[in-house]
């Protein structure tokens, strides 16, 4: 029991970075833009908060400047995409080896250091309910921000005027635009705040998963966080739940051999991966559902008319 318990603890540590990129990158698609950026700004992320953690020794520094920097690589990309008008796929495609790159660089005197891993809190009462508490209620803060965001974001879109803009954005830009909304500056907000997530998920790698910095210790999980808002067919609760379905697969991998099954280490670690793209490919035969829950101006541009 001990050890079924430590497992699906696993699954919510491994899920919480994907839950925060999916569900930023959800609002984004939501006003009708597609960032395939998602894995450089998580990056950039990871080394903005793992270096000021260690250099700060606050936690709280470390995950404001990751979010900072998501947020900041996200203005960039808004500046190229919604003010100069240039193709999203393809700058989202630069956005991420930027990232890649700049992370790089950036963390050449980090490597090799660690910091102490955010400290785990125990909410009362809850965490003394047996087996469940102890799988639900005893994690560290970030954990219970992804699923406060994930809450906020199903009441934003839902219950909000604010949100039902940002849906009219995505749906029909050119009448969003008619009746006096700055489609430019909706889309703008929605990326901002899709970065800012993408760097949450970063930094909780590089200062909870695995505290240490390792070059591209994001290792394609910006491209899973992308996937898993098509499989959510963009709704938020959906989100987080593929957040922990992707989850629970990269924790298999690591614990399957432990269990004495014989799988060569390399067809393990492919695993999250070709789950992703067996996911994508069963979506993609039902057409109707998915036209039905995609924002219908998902990655066209839009030029403002007088």
């Amino acid at each position: 029991m001990d050890l079924l318990i430590l497992i699906l603890q696993g699954v919510i540590v491994a899920a919480t970075p994907l839950a925060f990129a999916a569900i930023g990158e959800l609002i984004v698609e939501k006003s009708g833009v597609i960032n395939l950026g998602v894995e450089g700004m998580m990056v950039l992320g990871a080394i903005a908060g793992f270096g000021v953690t260690l250099n700060t020794g606050s936690y709280v520094a470390g995950i404001v400047a990751a979010a900072l920097a998501g947020a900041s690589a996200a203005a960039l990309f808004a500046i190229l995409t919604q003010v100069l008008i240039s193709n999203q796929v393809a700058t989202g495609l630069a956005l991420t080896i930027f990232g890649l790159g700049l992370s790089a660089l950036l963390g050449q005197g980090y490597s090799g250091q660690s910091t102490e891993p955010l400290p785990v809190i125990a909410i009362p009462v809850l965490s003394n309910i047996p087996i469940l508490g102890q799988i639900l209620f005893v994690h560290d803060s970030l954990v219970y921000l992804s699923v406060l965001i994930v809450a906020g974001v199903f009441w934003f879109l839902n219950k909000t005027r604010a949100g039902l803009i940002l849906r009219a954005v995505g749906e029909n830009h050119n009448a969003a635009h008619a009746i006096g909304y700055n489609v430019a500056v909706v889309r703008t907000a929605a990326l901002l705040f899709g970065g800012a997530c993408a760097g949450l998920g970063g930094v909780y790698l590089s200062i909870v998963q695995t505290p240490l910095w390792v070059d591209n210790m994001t290792a394609g999980r910006g491209w899973i966080a992308l996937a898993i808002v098509v499989f959510a067919a963009w709704r938020p609760v959906r989100a987080l739940l593929g957040a922990y379905l992707f989850g629970g697969v990269t924790v298999v991998q690591l614990h399957i051999q432990g269990l004495g099954v014989n799988i060569d280490a390399q067809y393990l670690s492919m695993l999250p991966y070709v789950v992703t793209i067996l996911v994508l490919v069963m979506i993609s035969h039902d057409k109707v559902k998915e036209g039905i829950n995609a924002p219908a101006c998902l990655g066209k541009p839009f030029y403002a008319s007088s």
